[in-house]
């Protein structure tokens, strides 16, 4: 590790509690249990040891229950002294409701800060779609939106460390989303002040119509199905091609996501 990753990751990656992990996931499995009713899939396929990159689709706004399932339940599988930290957004991190995701492993989404936490031993969640998948439309629920981000591939063949795509369905059914505001956001130059390439527009509790989505929202009960599928080594399969490299894990996250979607019967109830 380089004197250059040490400033911005070893704070970010040193507020991860451990022991405040082991007190509070049993008492927020039971209450995520009963509002989402997730299923969670294969987790048996993530290395048990050694560092791994964790590849997600996003979905449900400013408040993601998907990260939020995935997280409590790789910690029930692994235990809360097996490092695991995800990747999220300046904003996310800025947001003081949302100070207890530091120390359950949530970090800013910095290639130094992935990089320093793989190179610890550390398994890493990123979700490279981002603000761009989170807020896409409803109708387009169903869909890998990863906006031709190619950051996860880089990191992967850089540091030889394996992939697995994790899938989840139903986060997107927490909310009415109606668009995600780009054209807007291009206006009001959001990526330059904020990072942001979006504006988004939904209907959500308890606002009625939430613009931004700044504040967060109430999530509805939807059912979410979670499914880590098997690891992928990108250098052994697809060498230094990484536009290769990017459409294959894609490809195969979208018939894995269609599966799950298929298996739903009602938005919400699943």
């Amino acid at each position: 590790m380089t004197e250059a990753v040490l400033p911005r990751a070893a704070p970010s990656l040193q507020r991860r509690d451990p022991e405040l992990i082991r007190r509070a996931t049993p008492l927020l499995w039971p209450l995520l249990r009963a509002w989402f009713r997730p299923e969670v899939r294969g987790l048996e396929r993530i290395p048990a040891t050694g560092p791994v990159l964790l590849v997600g689709n996003h979905s449900g706004g400013n408040m993601t229950p998907d990260t939020v399932v995935l997280t409590l339940a790789f910690t029930r599988r692994f235990g809360p002294d097996r490092p695991f930290f995800q990747l999220a957004h300046d904003l996310v991190l800025a947001a003081p409701w949302l100070r207890l995701l530091r120390s359950f492993g949530t970090v800013p989404a910095d290639p130094a800060v992935a990089r320093a936490a793989l190179a610890s031993g550390a398994a890493v969640l990123v979700y490279p779609g981002g603000d761009w998948e989170v807020h896409r439309p409803v109708w387009e629920r169903n869909r890998i939106e990863f906006h031709d981000r190619h950051g996860f591939v880089r990191l992967a063949l850089e540091t030889g460390v394996p992939v697995v795509p994790v899938v989840a369905v139903g986060g997107q059914e927490t909310a009415l989303f109606l668009t995600r505001g780009a054209g807007l956001a291009r206006a009001l130059r959001l990526h330059r002040w904020l990072r942001v390439d979006v504006l988004p527009v939904s209907l959500a509790l308890p606002w009625g119509l939430d613009v931004g989505d700044l504040l967060g929202h109430v999530p509805l009960p939807a059912k979410l199905t979670v499914e880590a599928l098997e690891p992928i080594d990108l250098g052994a399969r697809f060498g230094a091609d990484a536009d290769a490299a990017y459409a294959g894990v894609v490809a195969l996250m979208q018939d894995a996501l269609d599966r799950l979607a298929a298996e739903r019967r009602l938005p919400v109830l699943g």
